[in-house]
């Protein structure tokens, strides 16, 4: 089936320059890089990927590249526990020793750990050189690719250290997704059915509506739910690039997923999977509160569980266990844990008044 390419504008004009930059959605996106990616000309690359992504798509990504251009090929073991200073370290030295300079172009071709880690190699390499996203999973095609987080993880917490780094573009190739295993479809799921929970009630329902087709891979129906997924992060990263606000709506299920990432070991729970959980704790509790009915708490979870996707926490993991994991948090302000919460479908709100009370009953 073709599907046409559609192209998004993330917008950021704020401060001394535009930063605004692309996003392009389509097929067959790897192996014509320059049609799409602005002022990519000559420039020298650091490429990095994964021993898992690299043997599918780096050979058209090199070939794209052409064979004058200076390219210092970077493939990591494939994993979460990648995702630290050491690996951020190797990134940078490779970079040194082959001399590259800041007007060189870091790509990262890869999933949400490739992305994060590569992002936070170029923010940091000579004080910020450029780069650009190639995601080839689900989950970051619709979330970490897009927005200009990056980040590592740290022993106390995921993603404690990082910066707010924007990319030049975001080519996301759904070709990639042919590859891609069931369980990293469905933990991208996850993502995508979080932006109808907290922006668009519609959207929510079209998904609902059309589970099964996602569930097959239906290739125009999946690049629709990624293309609506993208513009409405797009939007909300527009209003508030650095989460000084709105954006913090995006932490839907984060903040209880990301404790289970931590509790049960990086990489055991696919960040998906994780955030999958967290938002139905967070739904629960929404419901409890009277915010939103208990029938939107039986549809989140039926659409998850579609997609084999966990709706319980860890036996093992306690009220007083996500407060202790959660106290780490980013998120904290002042000492005390902000939580996203529904005070309708499609509206998200933030607070910091949950206590350990409604975390047990929601997680009974």
């Amino acid at each position: 089936m073709s599907i046409p390419n559609h192209t998004l504008q993330v917008e950021l004009r704020g401060g001394v320059e535009d930063r605004s930059y692309p996003i392009v959605i389509g097929r067959g996106l790897l192996a014509d890089l320059g049609a799409f990616v602005p002022a990519l000309d000559d420039v020298p690359v650091v490429l990095v990927t994964n021993d898992t992504v690299a043997p599918l798509y780096l050979p058209r990504v090199r070939a794209a590249l052409g064979t004058e251009r200076k390219v210092t090929e970077i493939i990591l073991p494939d994993g979460e526990d990648q995702k630290d200073l050491t690996t951020a370290s190797h990134i940078w030295q490779r970079a040194l020793e082959d001399r590259h300079e800041r007007r060189s172009m870091f790509m990262a071709l890869g999933g949400g750990v490739v992305g994060d880690l590569t992002g936070f190699a170029a923010a940091c390499f000579l004080r910020g050189a450029r780069f650009i996203q190639l995601p080839t999973t689900l989950l970051a095609q619709v979330d970490s690719s897009v927005g200009g987080k990056t980040g590592v993880n740290h022993a106390m917490g995921k993603n404690l250290i990082g910066a707010f780094h924007q990319p030049e573009a975001v080519l996301i190739d759904l070709d990639t997704l042919e590859s891609l295993p069931d369980r990293e479809f469905a933990a991208g799921m996850a993502e995508v059915v979080k932006y109808g929970c907290i922006c668009d009630p519609q959207f929510f329902d079209w998904l609902i509506e059309h589970t099964d087709a996602l569930r097959g891979r239906d290739g125009a129906v999946v690049a629709d739910a990624i293309a609506r997924s993208c513009a409405i992060k797009a939007e909300v990263v527009a209003k508030d690039e650095r989460e000084g606000g709105l954006r913090a709506i995006l932490n839907y299920g984060h903040t209880f997923g990301h404790a289970i990432e931590q509790v049960m070991g990086y990489g055991n729970w696919l960040h998906g999977e994780a955030v999958a959980c967290g938002m139905m704790i967070a739904t629960r509790i929404s419901a409890s509160r009277g915010w939103v009915p208990d029938a939107l708490v039986e549809r989140l979870s039926d659409f998850l569980d579609a997609f084999g996707l966990p709706v319980a926490p860890p036996s093992e993991m306690s009220a007083q266990t996500f407060l202790d994991a959660m106290a780490l948090d980013k998120k904290v302000d002042e000492g005390r844990i902000r939580y996203v919460l529904l005070d309708r479908l499609g509206r998200a709100t933030l607070v910091n008044d949950v206590s350990c009370e409604e975390i047990a009953e929601a997680i009974a």
